[in-house]
């Protein structure tokens, strides 16, 4: 497929779901409805006018502040739009058109809402990852590489794990080392991915964490018990096993075939 026109209304179309996943980010850990009011200024409290809420435009148009107060606009704004355009771009490229890159589009979308909500508030919010676990469950049939079982397996090796590695440090240490929300989120991706995603999302999500924790605890100058989410590290893996992780994990097992 080589229609730049259809490319870029698969882009644009991307772009405004991402308009709204800033919505889902802003609102939901207040437990806010993500549908009313309109969208507002959240310094001055004015409605956001049509001309002023297109993605990415607007913000620049606007000069990334707020017309009414001038209050200075979040650069997650077009960051989150532009991240979810890209995104729908590239599940349609890996995938095709089909029903299961509709589910896997979504599957990031939520991903990028947790990702988000845990940087800004050390939260992830129960609506996204327990109705995650039974959406993955329920349309793992229609997946593109897993089945049923793999769903219900991914599950129990996601929120199991998490839960094991949980319960050890807090038996060995005393204090609680990761969250619950991790374990729902993680139990979250193993509906969707299956128990090889859970493997691959937990080892790539450490390797990153590891490495970019311990570059922010040395730029913060502070200790090796330095709070950082891992959440958006478990996203960040889950979304590299959509795309690369069959890939990977073949060329993994070929370099251990013995001889």
């Amino acid at each position: 497929m080589s229609n730049p026109i259809i490319w870029l209304t698969i882009f644009c179309a991307g772009l405004c779901i991402g308009s709204f996943l800033n919505v889902c980010i802003s609102r939901m850990p207040g437990g806010q409805s993500i549908v009313r009011p309109a969208s507002r200024c959240p310094v001055c409290g004015t409605p956001i006018r049509f001309y002023d809420n297109i993605p990415v435009i607007s913000y620049l148009i606007l000069k990334a502040r707020c017309r009414a107060c001038h209050a200075h606009i979040n650069i997650r704004y077009p960051l989150v739009e532009l991240i979810t355009g890209a995104m729908a771009c590239c599940i349609i490229l890996k995938y095709g058109f089909a029903v299961s890159s509709l589910i896997y589009f979504l599957f990031i979308a939520a991903l990028l809402v947790v990702t988000f909500i845990d940087l800004n508030h050390r939260i992830i919010p129960d609506r996204i990852s327990l109705t995650g676990i039974v959406a993955g469950l329920v349309l793992s049939p229609v997946l593109a590489e897993i089945a049923f079982i793999d769903s219900l397996i991914g599950i129990l090796a996601g929120g199991g794990s998490l839960f094991a590695v949980a319960m050890g440090y807090y038996l060995i240490t005393g204090n609680e080392g990761m969250g619950g929300g991790d374990i729902k989120l993680l139990a979250m991706i193993g509906a969707f991915t299956g128990w090889q995603g859970v493997l691959f999302t937990i080892f790539a999500a450490s390797a990153a964490g590891t490495v970019i924790g311990v570059a922010l605890m040395a730029a913060a100058g502070k200790n090796m018990k330095f709070a950082v989410p891992f959440g958006p590290f478990l996203s960040l893996g889950a979304v590299a096993y959509l795309f690369f992780g069959q890939a990977v994990i073949h060329w993994y097992l070929q370099g251990i075939r013995p001889y």
